[in-house]
């Protein structure tokens, strides 16, 4: 269907994400036509959900971090403000359009740079601890809007930002010359093997995340269930990595974790009550657009400007609205 509406395709809409939205429209006419409501076995959508965020765990280098030097600690640095003022005005506004401050969260750093992940992970969390209902429903729309977003001000923004840079030799960014791409180093192969180790990790981040969040439980430094797990993940790929006993197949736990983001999100998103967002849907609007507009001047004024204009960074204005977005935050490269 992604390859068939231009639309879709257009904006790279995950298929999951399309395909799941379909379902919900669809039941949404059947419950508004005929007073039916569908409720289907979501039993696996939880563990699913762990199993992505083990695999962004796993997948987290030090080292490699570490080589990007200077440029990533700049780009850490812009990532986290902007972080900090995307949930600011989202509470803000929420605040002032006398909505609970949980939708400006979700209308903020959560599914505009977490994407649909993330944003139906605090969403249950919300629903569950906090009592805010349609919280999912709020997240997985929000962050939809922002992966359409990402892609209408991305061009014109990167547009803008390389005719006013130029490279270091002085000449305009968009009249320099790229040079040939390397070619990778064959990799290794992703066997059964590799399958059936990388499915144990995950297995190991998803025990051992449950134990530490039922230890936290209560106490001060208590984490969602997968926080912790994420957590667990990273630590257990660099201690492998550090003592020289095994070393991560990245390519292998992306591809279970897109996996099992895929079956995740399409189950989320068909479960979806879009006839209970009505009452929210304007003021859910306004605070997006309030986000939109603060997104690209972000990109232009502070992530252009920090990150050297003279180092092709028209083209980090728009990978950072995409990130931002959400749209590489799910896993989908």
């Amino acid at each position: 269907m992604v390859h068939s509406v231009p639309f879709l395709k257009k904006y790279t809409i995950p298929e999951p994400v399309a395909g799941g939205l379909l379902v919900a429209v669809a039941l949404l006419i059947l419950k508004k036509s005929m007073g039916w409501e569908i409720e289907f076995d979501m039993s696996l959508k939880d563990p699913l959900m762990l199993a992505f965020f083990a695999t962004i765990g796993l997948n987290a280098n030090i080292a490699s971090l570490r080589k990007g030097g200077k440029v990533v600690g700049i780009f850490l640095f812009i990532v986290v403000g902007l972080l900090v003022m995307q949930n600011a005005i989202g509470i803000g506004m929420a605040s002032m359009l006398g909505l609970d401050p949980l939708m400006g969260l979700l209308a903020g750093s959560i599914t505009l740079s977490g994407g649909h992940g993330t944003g139906a992970a605090w969403g249950k969390l919300f629903t569950e601890r906090y009592g805010f209902q349609n919280a999912t429903e709020v997240a997985m729309a929000c962050a939809t809007f922002g992966l359409v977003l990402g892609g209408l001000i991305g061009g014109p923004v990167a547009r803008y930002l390389v005719k006013h840079s130029s490279t270091p030799n002085g000449a305009p960014d968009d009249n320099e010359i790229p040079g040939a791409f390397e070619k990778p180093d064959v990799g290794r192969v992703i066997t059964s093997l590799v399958l059936i180790e990388t499915i144990a990790l995950i297995a190991i981040c998803l025990t051992v995340g449950r134990v530490v969040a039922g230890l936290l439980q209560g106490t001060l430094f208590e984490l969602p269930t997968f926080v912790c797990v994420l957590f667990i993940g990273v630590i257990l790929s660099n201690l492998l990595a550090a003592v020289g006993f095994y070393r991560v197949f990245e390519r292998a736990v992306s591809v279970l974790g897109n996996v099992c983001l895929s079956l995740f999100l399409a189950m989320a998103l068909m479960s979806l009550k879009l006839w209970e967002l009505a009452s929210l849907a304007l003021p859910m609007l306004a605070i997006l657009a309030v986000q939109t507009l603060f997104m690209a001047l972000y990109a232009i004024f502070v992530t252009w400007r920090l990150m050297g204009q003279k180092l092709r960074c028209g083209g980090a204005g728009r990978w950072s609205l995409w990130i931002w977005y959400g749209r590489y935050a799910n896993g989908y490269r």
